[in-house]
This record gives C-alpha cells, sequence and structure tokens, in this order.
C-alpha cells in the first residue's frame, strides 16, 4: 500500500525543498553588505519625504479596495464578449443587468464621496 503513495511522497518532499532553496538562495550565496544608503526607504530615485511608518487615510485603502472590485468585475466581462452571439437574448439581459448592477454601485460610491482626498 505504501507504493501507491510513494510518487505523492517524493513530490512533496521535492517541492518543500525546491521552495526551501528558492527562498534561501540569496541568503546564503548573495552579499553580505549592509550600509545606511542600502537600507533607507526608496520611493522613485527621490529622497524620501516622510516617514514610512506614518498613518494613510482609510480613503486610500478604499479606493484601492474600489478598484480591485471593479478590476475584477471586469474580467468577468470578457467571456460574455466571446460568447455574445452564443448566448442570445438571455446573455445580452443577464449581462445588462449586470453592468447595471455595477453602474449602481458606482454611482452610490460617487455619491457617497468615496472618490473625494478631502
Amino acid at each position: 500500500m505504501f507504493e501507491s503513495y510513494l510518487p505523492i511522497l517524493i513530490l512533496l518532499t521535492l517541492a518543500v525543498v525546491i521552495g526551501v532553496v528558492m527562498s534561501n538562495v540569496n541568503a546564503w550565496f548573495g552579499p553580505k553588505r549592509p550600509s545606511e544608503e542600502k537600507s533607507s526607504t526608496y520611493e522613485s530615485g527621490m529622497k524620501p519625504v516622510r516617514n514610512a511608518r506614518e498613518r494613510v487615510s482609510v480613503k486610500y485603502y478604499m479606493v484601492a479596495l474600489l478598484f480591485i472590485i471593479f478590476d475584477i468585475e471586469v474580467v468577468f466581462l470578457y467571456p460574455w464578449a466571446v460568447n455574445f452571439r452564443a448566448l442570445g437574448v438571455a446573455g445580452y439581459i443577464e449581462m445588462f443587468s449586470f453592468m447595471l448592477f455595477l453602474f449602481v454601485g458606482y454611482i452610490y460610491m460617487l455619491k457617497k464621496g468615496v472618490f473625494r482626498w478631502d
């Protein structure tokens, strides 16, 4: 019975070994010369303006989450666009209601002032 699980055990062992090696290869073989400039914050080649530990407004995170949500929702439009003719009128009505639902959510967020950075 052990022989039937042997390939799975070998695969799991190999996956763990490769994961550990790939995660630590830089620490094992890379140069270890830390300096103040290497440890400083990098902001697109400019001098850091503020401290990295500073609090950020919740609106920043809200806009980021909304972007991700709407970006993921747009992904659902691609299969519909590919199969547009095959879905017929029922598919058109369903996708229209889906886009209407997204548009209502966008208007709601606009009215709530989520996109204002005051």
